[in-house]
């Protein structure tokens, strides 16, 4: 029988933060009560030892690893809003997961502002606080209006790259949505979904928007330059193993190689410095696919609660067709060895 199950895309949120969630209400679940929608939504996340860790006994998740909910302090387009919002689920996290280290364990929120700055908050979370690496929710918005955006994949960020490396622990790459300004006027790298809002989130655009920044990552030569980061892509790789064939042999071709910024393709660096999970995407097909593709050791368990439940993360996990040793290395080995979590294989 596979063992019980290490989940580790898991959200939540500090009650104090409460506030922050009420812009994106209208997006979660339109014409809803943004009053009502908040309350509920921000007692579901900020949950942790009550109703999901009863759930979790229920249904055979051992371990969870926590991190602060979409956009968190990516979202935040001040620095010093950023740097406050990320301290502060981070100092409460840690707290949180101290009650029970037992069942829960925690990835830093860093605010990307300033890549130094980042690289000091990621070391004290993990040194201080016994996180086990740090959670980005795609770019960084910056400017007075928000507007502006600051992905991870230039020199500037080299700094955060090598403390990374340094500290031995990986990086969770997670969505987001665009600014409510773009949505509203059309303008700016989101105003395409102004009049499209069937296609914002989960269904569609997560999935566009960070692979671009993953695929961006990839090839800029970030690995190259510090070859034992690991990051992490949720969503079965936010399609893109899918796509590596294709992707690849265009990036191989003689011209592209002679321009390139990066030493190796797509698919390489998938089987180097890449994982992927199931959040969310509970698709049999898809992750033998996954398997196939990058390697078994490669491939990670998660849910994604609350956004989508424990209950119907571990239904299709019991009864998915998966091998009983690709389970257990899934569910559970997988994480235990990337993150040197405290538990038995």
């Amino acid at each position: 029988m596979p063992r019980p199950t290490i989940a580790i895309e898991e959200a939540t949120i500090p009650p104090t933060l409460h506030h922050t969630l009420a812009q994106w209400q209208p997006i979660l679940a339109p014409g809803s009560d943004v009053n009502a929608g908040v309350a509920a939504h921000g007692a579901r996340l900020s949950d942790i030892h009550g109703a999901r860790l009863r759930t979790m006994d229920a249904e055979g998740v051992e371990y969870m690893v926590l991190s602060l909910t979409s956009p968190g302090a990516q979202g935040e387009h001040d620095k010093d809003g950023a740097e406050r919002t990320a301290r502060e689920a981070n100092d409460w996290l840690a707290g949180e997961v101290k009650k029970n280290p037992k069942r829960f364990g925690a990835l830093a929120a860093v605010s990307m502002h300033d890549a130094a700055q980042a690289a000091a908050e990621l070391r004290r979370c993990v040194v201080e606080l016994g996180m086990f690496g740090a959670l980005v929710n795609d770019w960084q918005s910056t400017g007075a209006d928000g507007a502006g955006r600051k992905y991870y994949d230039t020199d500037e960020f080299d700094v955060f790259w090598r403390t990374v490396q340094e500290l031995d622990v990986p990086v969770y790459f997670h969505p987001r949505y665009p600014p409510l300004e773009e949505l509203r006027t059309g303008q700016g790298a989101g105003g395409a979904y102004k009049g499209r809002s069937q296609m914002l989130g989960a269904g569609c655009s997560f999935h566009l928007d960070l692979s671009w920044h993953i695929y961006a990552v990839c090839s800029s030569g970030v690995f190259d330059r510090f070859p034992r980061v690991q990051i992490i892509a949720g969503h079965l790789g936010e399609n893109i193993p899918f796509n590596l064939w294709r992707a690849d042999h265009w990036l191989n071709k003689p011209q592209k190689r002679k321009t390139r910024p990066s030493k190796q393709d797509y698919t390489y660096y998938f089987k180097h410095n890449v994982h992927i999970t199931t959040s969310g995407n509970f698709n049999t097909a898809g992750l033998k696919y996954c398997i196939y593709e990058i390697g078994l050791d490669r491939c990670l368990y998660a849910i994604d609660t609350p956004y989508d439940t424990i209950e119907e993360g571990q239904e299709w996990w019991r009864t998915n067709d998966l091998a009983e040793d690709e389970k257990n290395a899934v569910g559970r080995g997988n994480a235990i060895r990337l993150f040197k979590l405290p538990l038995d294989e």
